[in-house]
C-alpha cells in the first residue's frame, strides 16, 4: 500500500466513544472483562460482548480475537491480551509487538479501514509507559507495507504523559 496514505494519530479521551471501524481492548485471557479499559468496553458494549466472548474460549497473551461492538459506536472489537510486565526479560516486548501485529491482521482480514489501540499492558499490567510506547508505535510502523485496507491508526491515550510519549515517538 502506500503508506503515506496512512494516517497515524493521537487522541486523549475515552475509546469507548471513538467512531471507528475497530477498537482493541486490552483484555486479560479470559476475555471476559476486567478493570481499566477492559472494563470500560465491556460496560459500554452491554451484556452481549461478555455472553459472545465466552463463547471464544478465551485468548493466550500476545494473540487477538474478534467480536461484534453491540452497543459500541464503533463496528467491531479487537481483543488483545498483552503481557504481563516482568522485569522484562521474560519476553514481554515480542509478546507486546505480536499483539499489534495480531490486531492490525485481523482488522485486515475483517474490512477494518480505522483502528484505535489502548496502550496495551500499561495499565495493571505495569509494562513501563515509554518503552511500550516506543515499542507500539516502531510495531505498527513495521506493518505498514503489510497493510492494504487499514488506513489510519489512533493511539488512544488516558493522560497527558502517554500522549507526551506517543507525541515524541510519532515525531
Amino acid at each position: 500500500m502506500n503508506t503515506s496514505a496512512l494516517e497515524l494519530k493521537i487522541w486523549r479521551g475515552d475509546i469507548t466513544t471513538l467512531e471507528v471501524d475497530a477498537i482493541v481492548n486490552a483484555a486479560n485471557e479470559t476475555l471476559l472483562g476486567g478493570g481499566g479499559v477492559d472494563g470500560a468496553i465491556h460496560k459500554a458494549a452491554g451484556p452481549q460482548l461478555k455472553a459472545f466472548c465466552a463463547t471464544l474460549g478465551g485468548c493466550p497473551t500476545g494473540e487477538a480475537r474478534i467480536s461484534p461492538a453491540y452497543q459500541l459506536p464503533c463496528r467491531t472489537v479487537i481483543h488483545t491480551v498483552g503481557p504481563v510486565w516482568q522485569g522484562g526479560q521474560q519476553g514481554e516486548g515480542e509478546l507486546l509487538a505480536s499483539c499489534y501485529r495480531q490486531s492490525l491482521a485481523l482488522a485486515e482480514q475483517y474490512g477494518c479501514s480505522s483502528v484505535a489501540f489502548p496502550a496495551i499492558s500499561c495499565g495493571v499490567y505495569g509494562y513501563p509507559l515509554a518503552e511500550a510506547v516506543a515499542l507500539a508505535v516502531a510495531t505498527v510502523r513495521d506493518q505498514l507495507p503489510r497493510l492494504t485496507v487499514v488506513n489510519k491508526i489512533v493511539f488512544v491515550c488516558f493522560g497527558k504523559e502517554l500522549e507526551a510519549l506517543y507525541q515524541r515517538e510519532l515525531a
